[in-house]
């Protein structure tokens, strides 16, 4: 959408560009991580003929599969549950022990 509304602006200001030259800016402002799908797109179509359009669908429904790609990818992953155990130890004994005795001596105190 923005490309579109720079090149319409230009043209508005007197500057054009064939469609060859819009499919090729395009196709090289792309990220790296989509060098594949820009040599399938070179190799396959012939670049002075294909339409912005026809470009520019090809571009959304391979973006759209790689998103689809990446949510499968998420879904897959596996998490690892833990379950936690307690064994009565004489330590735990130990803090049952001065906790009810501190609270016994609070009692007493606010007793008096």
């Amino acid at each position: 959408t923005r490309f579109t509304t720079i090149i319409n602006s230009l043209n508005n200001l007197g500057k054009s560009y064939s469609n060859q030259e819009l499919v090729r800016k395009i196709l090289r402002c792309l990220p790296k991580s989509w060098t594949p799908k820009v040599t399938a797109i070179e190799e396959a179509k012939d670049l002075s003929t294909l339409p912005l359009e026809q470009l520019l669908g090809s571009l959304m429904t391979h973006e759209t599969t790689m998103k689809n790609h990446e949510n499968v990818e998420v879904k897959k992953k596996k998490s690892i549950a833990l379950k936690a155990s307690k064994e009565d130890s004489e330590s735990d004994e130990d803090g049952d022990v001065a906790l009810l005795t501190s609270q016994f001596k609070k009692f007493l105190k606010s007793q008096k």
